[in-house]
């Protein structure tokens, strides 16, 4: 099929600029938001803004009120997923992944919550919480006080937790709608889309999408990704179907045989991006998007939630809005070492633009640059 030797080395520049291709970051693409969130196997949404921030930099003429949408007309559902964390996801993606991913979710749980769980079992949690979600979605906090009174459980926090990760629950609309908001509810998936589980996932589907987003890639780095463990028999079921490379490592890289993997030199435009976005999560080994120096301490704002900003595909800042109401909001900066002047023109642009898009109701918009550390 074409493959190259399983010797061939890719660099780290390389691997950056084929992790961007995936991810629709080296050029806005043109494609309908449900199309971009499969191809990029959900995106992390722990906060509701992070997913409109990544999906305006990654599609040409993105409609925030698009995806709203496809929240309240249940074509899209946010819930626990991804590495037990809060993803933003299709309805199709979300009973497909969910089951594969239930173990990692339920670890998550257990290593936060569940000693104080007072050892229930969790075929019981799973009915209680069914029956008490019959007459509509409810708070994390409402299902802990009501499984607390139900004997399911001693801790409310606790029981809230166990509640979305036993059980496939959604957030449901207001919450994470463009120009919305409100309290996280839930419901079961099932009553909210009107869908099943699907009762046999596909693991290899599964490798197959994550390398399609974020490959060449090692075993160990789905796993990351993932939260899934032992996974490299499937990785090795699937090796006729893939190509292999090296890092400068020397670790095995799989990937599919047609995927994009554009030269080095292929130029990588300015990108703002959420927090927890998961270009940058992708991985174990990190380098090939992230400095091994990255100062984030250093870079954080305090009291403010911080995102991210790619120069040349590298992450090379941080960044926030301040809001004063609807009389101004400013969009900080915090570079990674000083920017050069060609740099800080096309981060200040590319800044203007997002605060242009994320503040649009503040009469004042303006842009700031903090002093760069490292």
């Amino acid at each position: 099929m074409g493959a190259p030797s399983e010797a061939e080395v890719l660099g780290q520049r390389e691997l950056n600029r084929a992790l961007l291709e995936r991810q629709l970051l080296l050029g806005r693409a043109a494609m309908p938001v449900s199309d971009a969130l499969e191809q990029l196997v959900g995106l992390q949404a722990q906060a509701p803004m992070p997913p409109y921030y990544g999906l305006w930099s990654r599609l040409r003429g993105f409609d925030p009120h698009e995806l709203g949408r496809m929240l309240t007309d249940r074509k899209a559902v946010r819930l626990s997923l991804i590495r037990g964390t809060v993803h933003l996801v299709t309805v199709s993606d979300a009973l497909e992944l969910r089951p594969l991913v239930q173990p990692v979710v339920e670890r998550a749980h257990s290593g936060a919550f569940g000693r104080r769980m007072g050892g229930v079992q969790p075929a019981e949690l799973r009915a209680a919480v069914r029956d008490l979600l019959v007459d509509g979605p409810l708070t994390a906090r409402e299902l802990g006080t009501r499984l607390v009174e139900c004997g399911i459980g001693r801790d409310v926090e606790a029981a809230g937790s166990a509640a979305r990760m036993y059980l496939p629950l959604v957030q449901v609309p207001p919450r994470g709608v463009w120009g919305a908001g409100g309290q996280a509810r839930y419901a079961t998936i099932e009553s909210w889309t009107g869908r099943a589980l699907e009762t046999e996932p596909s693991l290899a589907d599964l490798i197959l999408r994550y390398l399609g987003a974020f490959g060449p890639a090692t075993v160990r780095d789905m796993q990351n990704w993932s939260g899934l463990t032992k996974l490299k028999a499937a990785f090795e079921d699937l090796r006729p179907r893939l190509v292999t490379f090296r890092d400068d490592q020397g670790r095995e890289l799989f990937d599919q045989p047609d995927a994009p993997r554009p030269g080095p030199d292929v130029p990588a435009p300015v990108r703002f991006l959420g927090e927890y976005d998961n270009v940058l999560l992708g991985h174990a080994d990190r380098r090939r998007i992230i400095p091994e120096d990255f100062p984030w301490k250093a870079t954080l704002a305090p009291g403010r939630l911080v995102s991210n900003v790619l120069v040349d595909g590298m992450l090379r800042a941080t960044w926030w809005i301040e809001r004063e109401g609807k009389r101004r909001a400013t969009l900080g900066i915090r570079p990674f070492r000083k920017l050069s002047r060609s740099e800080r023109d096309e981060v200040a642009a590319e800044a203007r633009r997002m605060i242009d898009f994320a503040a649009a109701d503040a009469e004042r918009r303006d842009v700031r640059f903090e002093r760069a550390v490292g």
